[in-house]
């Protein structure tokens, strides 16, 4: 393939169109693109802007579960109020785990629970080997940086996990706030730091401050840690929303990050020549997860994915109808599982431009913009018609109910691992969580007003006056939905217990998952279940 070397400092140029641009991109380094625009990763490139062979297998190890079906994501997602896997007559009954993982009836012998284990765990030994090589001290930062995000992955899923750090030990299993003095210690040892305050000082850093977003640096790591200072009063019953909030003000006032708004765009890989409502251009906040999301400037760190060279990412196989394949001229036929829930969609105003970004709803077309039809449908109309109401949980849900999620968009001819990058920090995200450590710090939910308003204004929204802990939330999840969060924030803000449509268990132990039972067998009795399962 022919590649072209080109300086990091016009690639946001390259992939996209930014009128308000307030940052120039420094460092002048290089990087080797492929001839169609999407970064080469087959290899080491100049610059490092990617990571090097040392690293390579650790950080590729994040795209395990984290945009694909079976782990991480359908975990997080599936058991909150986002979506659910309704089972269509003989068609995604999978034994029962999607309804129980809704219902949260879920034991220790689910599938997925395991399998989110295992991708974990993997992450850390890929991270151990790395550790154990000739490493730079950058690289070495990183690596810790990498494992500690996945030390935080099982932190929030099941609490009491073993804290493995070489390739060929093994550990007791420790308790929750153990596991979190030690991701909260390998992140701070990562910047150079012993706490995270207002006037901290990186220089002392192994980490860098570029701003590739596959190569963690300091602002990576800042927003890992403001991610678990929030939920440290979950993870340990000690609060610490000062120090999220300072984490969270460092990379907005010292980064160079920027809202992708209304300057900021990329063309629309799913434009359909033949339809004209098809906008052009992905803008804003539809242009941060867009096929070619690529170095978008909002990313601080993000996974990497690449339907011939990265794969993992199966948003349109797992959300779209069977026919849809039509609409977009799909490689493959989709599965037609995961659907938005009718409560979640609604919760959008009509105004808010994140309504049409995020959704796939109502009467659906083919290629050329012809009604789109189910041959095979059981319903009334032979028309797919994403209806945001679902029938039934189970055991006939209607093929074509429930909106779909498209946030990640999709792309003509695409394949079923898509290109999108996915984001594990980003600036939109910080911005919300400066404003709710700052509310919470201070015991005053206007404290938010400020960043929630930030967030709003590139949605499309007017300005709030007043906020309460039930509207920062409503907030927090239209801007953050499908980005695997939805679960870890309400377990924060007390309302997992809470019923939502199909789902009225309210065990309290259930804020954390059972241990795996495959585990605990393979454990030899060092594993012990948590409480209640």
């Amino acid at each position: 393939m022919k590649k072209t070397l080109l300086f990091l400092s016009v690639i946001s140029m390259m992939f996209y169109t930014c009128t308000d641009l307030e940052e120039t991109l420094e460092d002048e380094l290089t990087t080797e693109f492929s001839d169609d625009g999407v970064p080469d990763v087959s290899g080491e490139t100049a610059g490092g802007v990617f990571p090097s062979s040392a690293l390579a297998a650790a950080y590729g190890r994040l795209r395990n579960g984290s945009a694909g079906h079976g782990s991480y994501y359908s975990v997080q997602t599936v058991s909150s109020d986002e979506m659910c896997i309704g089972q269509k007559g003989g068609d995604w009954f999978d034994g029962g785990i999607w309804l129980d993982m809704h219902r949260h009836t879920v034991n220790s012998s689910n599938g997925p629970l395991n399998g989110t284990w295992v991708d974990a765990y993997g992450g850390i030994a890929e991270a151990n080997i790395a550790l154990e090589s000739a490493l730079s001290p950058g690289e070495a930062a990183q690596a810790k940086t990498i494992r500690a995000f996945f030390y935080w992955r099982l932190l929030d899923l099941y609490g009491r996990v073993k804290i493995i750090t070489s390739s060929t030990g093994d550990a007791p299993q420790a308790s929750r706030t153990e596991v979190f003095n030690f991701v909260e210690g390998e992140l701070l040892d990562a910047l150079g730091i012993t706490e995270v305050t207002a006037g901290m000082d990186l220089s002392g850093s192994d980490l860098g401050t570029g701003s590739e977003p596959y190569i963690v640096n300091q602002f990576a790591a800042l927003g890992l840690l403001a991610k678990l200072y929030l939920n440290a009063e979950v993870y340990t019953g000690t609060a610490k929303y000062q120090e999220a909030a300072d984490a969270a003000s460092y990379i907005i006032d010292n980064g160079p990050y920027q809202l992708c708004d209304s300057g900021c765009f990329v063309p629309n890989l799913a434009k359909r020549p033949n339809v004209e409502d098809d906008p052009a251009e992905d803008v804003g906040y539809a242009a941060v997860f867009a096929p070619n999301n690529q170095f978008n400037p909002e990313m601080i760190w993000s996974i990497y994915y690449d339907q011939a060279n990265a794969g993992g990412m199966n948003f349109s196989q797992m959300n779209l109808h069977y026919s849809s394949q039509q609409t977009f001229a799909l490689d493959a036929q989709p599965w037609n599982g995961y659907q938005v829930l009718e409560e979640f969609y609604n919760s959008y105003d009509n105004g808010d431009l994140r309504k049409d970004a995020n959704f796939l709803a109502g009467p659906q077309t083919d290629f050329d913009g012809s009604a789109l039809l189910d041959y095979a449908a059981d319903d009334p109309s032979i028309v797919v018609d994403y209806t945001p109401a679902i029938n039934e949980l189970e055991p006939n849900a209607e093929r074509q109910s429930g909106v779909r999620a498209k946030k990640f968009h999709f792309q003509l001819f695409g394949r079923p691992d898509m290109n999108n990058d996915y984001p594990i920090v980003r600036l939109g995200d910080v911005y919300l969580m400066r404003g709710e450590a700052m509310a919470r710090a201070a015991g005053n939910w206007n404290m938010a007003l400020t960043d929630v308003n930030t967030i709003r204004a590139r949605a499309g929204l007017s300005a709030l006056t007043t906020i309460d802990a039930d509207g920062f939330f409503d907030e927090r999840g239209k801007e953050m939905f499908q980005e695997s969060s939805r679960r870890t924030d309400r377990i924060r803000f007390g309302k997992w217990g809470e019923s939502w449509w199909q789902k009225t268990n309210s065990d309290a132990y259930r804020t954390v998952f059972p241990i795996p039972q495959e585990q605990i067998n393979a454990s030899g009795g060092s594993l012990t279940q948590n409480p209640g399962y």
